[in-house]
């Protein structure tokens, strides 16, 4: 069998990506196929089709396509997907080893910087390999191991969102502001100091970009379809170019280059370059940053005079304008190398003449033919130019690329208002004309400009200068590095850091229960972050947890104007809605959610919650098994699931819905909360103490699971304890009338009653209407003989609850009684 094509390869893996690009699964999937029929011993073969079945879902497939070199650790890519697909097959241990292998090869990488519109990093670096491995410990129960991995991605990262959400899910103690700063990649990516190359020399596929290359050299990678990498082919490095020939098929041009300044340190001259017609060679593509798309249009033999040139920094290019587009035409060129003494070149608003002009032959056009620079010119010349770069073969340079110079600018519109005009042919004076494969274009410096003259310029002959050279002098200029980019770089990331540290700070204070902090934070947010979906979801849900159902209602409305189809919290929408007892708003709720989605358990948890409010508890508990059995790890519907039956009085099965919430998630104290009902509710109240002081520990700030505890202790005939419990209670929740009720009670019971007196002032404030409370009002005015006070409040009880007519009159029967009985001792 003759071995694998390296074109054909290219070419598959460039339509696959493609495909992953634009969301087009199922064709990625079939190319996937074709590409590893015709590979099927190459793992990054086995990489894309295994990549193509998670992304589509198809985690079984993911795993068996990925698992021979996954499981071994012997590709980054099928080790990374294996892992990715054991996690959601929940074979935790299978992805932990397989990541642990492989750990040599990803520990390393670090992939700052390396995405941009044009280039990406088709691997994944150290940052992303720990938060996947984080995620596996923690689903396998090892939260010490979890922690540590989640902190090392957030080292390399601190953009690393889901590592900091999996930190404040397990309840760690983490100090945000250390988290969310600068890290020693950034600051080097910001000072264009960091070195790019990859830790293994593997060159990961990424279209090379202008732009990109400001702050960061980096060779073009292996896997891009339409730059010439590096690849790996049994074992051999060869040159990809067969891609690049297509690409100019497509796009009628002979190239795609560009400019790329680090090689990485590796020799490309030595490199085996086969021979394609009408592909440029490797050699052309590695040259200095200035040396543009457009230079390695033709390719000459080395026999060529060479020229270097200086980078694009040292001559102001502005990467901010559109390059000027040329028609390219089919005739053979000769090729100049010399340029004209009397131009001006500006760099960074500097600008130089030099003298010198000596008799010059004229062109076609009648332009004055540049004369060679003499050889101590050219020595200048190559000492401007840094040392280790190779030299050119080409002078065609900036051909694309509009200098700043005032004299390049009001010549730059000529050209565009002249867009697919063919270029004027030139003959050269000196040297012999070389030609090369695919199209060319000669070239003509114009000459015998003034700086900045621009109403002389031949629109016909305008090409963008290069740097002016005289037989005698050059001034040697520094390139200035474009301080204002970066300055503006470090403080966008500056600013994103900011903010990430304010929405982490908010959502560490949440997962805390530190409501209050939390709802300070989120509202020092500016309006515009503030006003999205996740942040009023995090504030609706602090409100939740502080009982203010109806402040609550109106963010998680707002949620649902602003996103109409999100799901993701309205499991607690509905149960807001719930306690706000609207049953019309519920039932509408569930059916929206049920429309967008009936497949996401939030939606039969809204469905469930409106059977509940309907006191249908029989349906209610359908709705929430279905949402279960769509995700089981959905902790809150296994909690729900358990009021339910605790209202059907199913205890068992509330203590089996229970124990599954809490191993979904360890920290849901509202399943720890329930336990302790169940338990109570069993007359097992030391049983009970333990669970609610567990739920406590989880939300120390929560009025009714401390409240819960006195009660427990009261019934548990200690008095003196409960009512610290009910003190600790009403200082969380000052307004909270069951607490301050039972407060008042124990008071009572400890033969207190100025105390319970005051307690009960404040609490007929917070709820006037309740018949128990101006019932135990009226018991507090007996003891301390105000018989008036008494027998109003025991009257406004009558009427607030005529039910429990019989307990009030037989109260004031009794407080009659008891004045018969002091007038008979008095006479």
């Amino acid at each position: 069998m003759s071995p694998p094509n390296p074109h054909v390869n290219a070419q598959l893996r460039q339509l696959i990506y493609y495909n992953l690009d634009c969301n087009l699964l199922r064709n990625a999937l079939f190319l996937a196929g074709r590409l590893h029929a015709y590979e099927p011993r190459s793992s990054e073969a086995a990489c894309l089709l295994a990549l193509c079945h998670l992304r589509l879902g198809q985690l079984k497939a993911a795993y068996d396509a990925s698992r021979s070199s996954g499981s071994r650790g012997t590709h980054l890519g099928c080790t990374y997907v294996f892992a990715q697909a054991c996690l959601g097959l929940e074979r935790y241990g299978d992805g932990i080893t397989a990541l642990e292998r492989n750990k040599s090869v990803w520990m390393a990488r670090n992939s700052w910087n390396k995405h941009t519109e044009t280039k990406r990093q088709h691997l994944p670096d150290a940052a992303a390999v720990y938060c996947l491995q984080g995620k596996l410990w923690q689903a396998h129960n090892d939260t010490n191991k979890a922690i540590e991995c989640y902190a090392e991605s957030l080292k390399l990262n601190p953009f690393m969102w889901d590592a900091f959400l999996g930190l404040c899910d397990l309840g760690v103690n983490v100090r945000v502001p250390n988290i969310f700063k600068m890290t020693p990649e950034m600051m080097n990516g910001v000072t264009g100091s960091f070195n790019e190359e990859t830790p293994l020399g593997i060159l990961d596929e990424s279209p090379p970009s202008v732009s990109s290359g400001l702050f960061n050299n980096q060779p073009p990678q292996a896997n891009d379809p339409f730059s010439i990498s590096k690849n790996r082919i049994n074992g051999e490095s060869r040159v990809n170019l067969g891609s690049s020939a297509l690409f100019e098929k497509l796009n009628g041009s002979t190239s795609l280059a560009t400019p790329i300044g680090n090689t990485g340190g590796l020799d490309f001259n030595d490199l085996e370059t086969p021979t394609v017609p009408g592909v440029v060679a490797a050699t052309t593509m590695w040259q200095n940053p200035s040396t543009t798309a457009a230079e390695t249009t033709a390719v000459e033999p080395p026999i060529a005079a060479p020229k270097k040139m200086r980078t694009l920094q040292g001559l102001g290019m502005d990467f901010s304008m559109d390059a000027p587009k040329m028609k390219s035409s089919t005739f053979k060129s000769r090729i100049r190398t010399e340029t004209d003494d009397s131009d001006v070149t500006t760099v960074h608003g500097t600008s130089t003449s030099f003298s010198g002009i000596m008799d010059r032959k004229r062109t076609i056009s009648g332009q004055v033919a540049p004369s060679k620079p003499t050889s101590s010119a050219a020595q200048m010349i190559s000492d401007v130019q840094d040392p280790g770069a190779p030299q050119r073969r080409s002078v065609r340079l900036f051909n694309q690329i509009r200098p700043q110079s005032s004299k390049f600018s009001s010549s730059t519109g000529s050209i565009g208002s002249k867009e697919g005009r063919e270029l004027r042919k030139a003959k050269a004076t000196g040297t012999k004309g070389r030609t090369a494969h695919g199209s060319t274009v000669g070239r003509v410096v114009s000459g015998n400009r003034k700086h900045g003259d621009s109403s002389e310029m031949d629109g016909k002959d305008i090409r963008p200068n290069t740097s002016i050279y005289s037989s005698s002098t050059l001034p040697i200029t520094h390139p200035k590095p474009a301080v204002n980019d970066k300055v503006k770089e470090y403080e966008s990331l500056q600013w994103l850091l900011d903010l990430f540290t304010k929405l982490g700070s908010g959502y560490f204070a949440l997962s805390h229960y530190q409501c209050q902090d939390a709802l300070q934070i989120f509202n020092s947010i500016t309006p515009s972050q503030k006003e999205t979906p996740w942040v009023l979801a995090q504030i609706g849900r602090a409100l939740f947890e502080q009982a203010s159902y109806a402040d609550a209602e109106k963010y998680f409305a707002r949620i649902k104007m602003i996103a109409p189809s999100r799901l993701d919290d309205m499991e607690l929408y509905s149960t807001v809605l719930w306690h706000l007892k609207s049953e019309i708003d519920l039932a509408f709720l569930a059916h929206e959610i049920i429309d967008i989605d009936r497949q996401s358990p939030q939606a039969w948890c809204a469905i469930g919650n409106s059977f509940s409010l309907q006191r249908d508890h029989d349906q209610a508990l359908k709705c929430f098994k279905r949402a279960t059995q769509l995700d089981p790890k959905f902790a809150y519907a296994f909690t729900l699931q358990g009021h339910e039956h605790i209202a059907n009085e199913e205890y068992d099965k509330a203590l089996a819905a229970y124990r599954s919430s809490i191993a979904a998630e360890s920290r849901h104290y509202n399943a720890w909360y329930g336990l302790g009902r169940v338990f109570e509710k069993q007359g097992k109240h030391d049983v009970a103490e333990q669970h609610y002081r567990t739920a406590a520990s989880i939300n120390p700030t929560n009025a009714v699971l401390v409240c819960c505890i006195g009660v427990v202790l009261e019934k548990m005939k200690n008095p003196k304890a409960a009512l610290l419990q009910y003190t600790r209670s009403c200082d969380l929740a000052p307004k909270s009338a069951l607490s301050r009720f039972k407060k008042a009670r124990v008071l009572m019971a400890l033969q207190e009653p100025h105390m319970a007196l005051a307690e009960l002032k404040v609490l007929k404030d917070i709820a006037p209407d309740e018949a128990n409370v101006h019932f135990l009002l009226g018991r507090v005015y007996k003891i301390l003989r105000q018989k008036a006070n008494a027998i109003k409040h025991f009257t406004t009880a009558l009427n607030l609850d005529p039910k429990a007519s019989h307990y009030i009159k037989e109260a004031m029967e009794q407080m009659e009684e008891e004045d018969d009985e002091d007038g008979l001792m008095t006479q």
